[in-house]
């Protein structure tokens, strides 16, 4: 059962996940809204991936910090 559930999964998801230049999402476009407030401030608010590259370069640096304490000590 295991297996065809292996084989089956790619295809259903082959269409649904798109790489954009934040991270993986289900939409191909970020959905972000840009603005100027009142004192000419510019701000950027997005809508949260389903991955983003900040959080796994972030737990990828946890990681490595970890296993370098480990084995050191």
């Amino acid at each position: 059962m295991k297996k065809i559930l292996i084989l089956i999964l790619p295809f259903l998801l082959g269409g649904c996940l798109y790489v954009n230049d934040r991270g993986i999402d289900n939409h191909y476009y970020n959905n972000c809204k840009e603005y100027y407030d009142s004192m000419g401030i510019y701000h950027k608010t997005c809508d949260e991936n389903l991955v983003e590259y900040k959080d796994v370069k972030d737990g990828v640096k946890k990681i490595y910090k970890n296993t370098k304490e480990y084995t050191t000590q």
